[in-house]
């Protein structure tokens, strides 16, 4: 097992290739780990403690970084487009029964199909709450 050190390379290396071709996060850490195992093989320690290295600085690594990974990888949507109709107030212009398939919204000066979540009949003339949308029809329920 004297040649070990060169596993723990070939580890390191396609650690690395596989991070600079996925542009992710998922294998650096697996390098670290491999580096220091590869320390540790280059100093004769025996197997077993190459491999604690290894999972130790893999785990250290991770642990270190998630702070600001998590930090880089979050994303802050900003509603566009209809996304940006939820919470907003529409006046009921045809009936919403979900027995009879019927049922529309003004929304901004927009004409919308519309429905209810729980199924519940909107009369025409009622002030309602945009809730979400699904595909072309907007989600809603009557304002407070």
């Amino acid at each position: 097992m004297e040649y070990i050190w060169v596993l723990w390379l070939v580890l390191m290396v396609a650690c690395l290739v596989l991070e600079s071709l996925s542009m992710q996060l998922f294998s650096i850490w697996f390098a670290v780990g491999a580096l220091a195992a590869l320390i540790a093989a280059l100093a004769d320690l025996p197997i077993g403690v190459q491999i604690v290295l290894f999972v130790a600085a893999t785990a250290a690594s991770l642990i270190a970084t998630r702070p600001l990974v998590r930090k880089l990888m979050k994303k802050q949507i900003k509603p566009t487009n209809a996304d940006r109709n939820i919470g907003k107030t529409g006046i009921v212009t045809e009936e919403i029964n979900l027995t009879n398939g019927t049922g529309r919204v003004s929304l901004e000066g927009q004409d919308w199909s519309a429905r209810t979540a729980d199924s519940t009949v909107i009369t025409e003339g009622v002030v309602v709450v945009a809730r979400s949308i699904e595909g072309n029809k907007l989600i809603v329920e009557s304002a407070p």
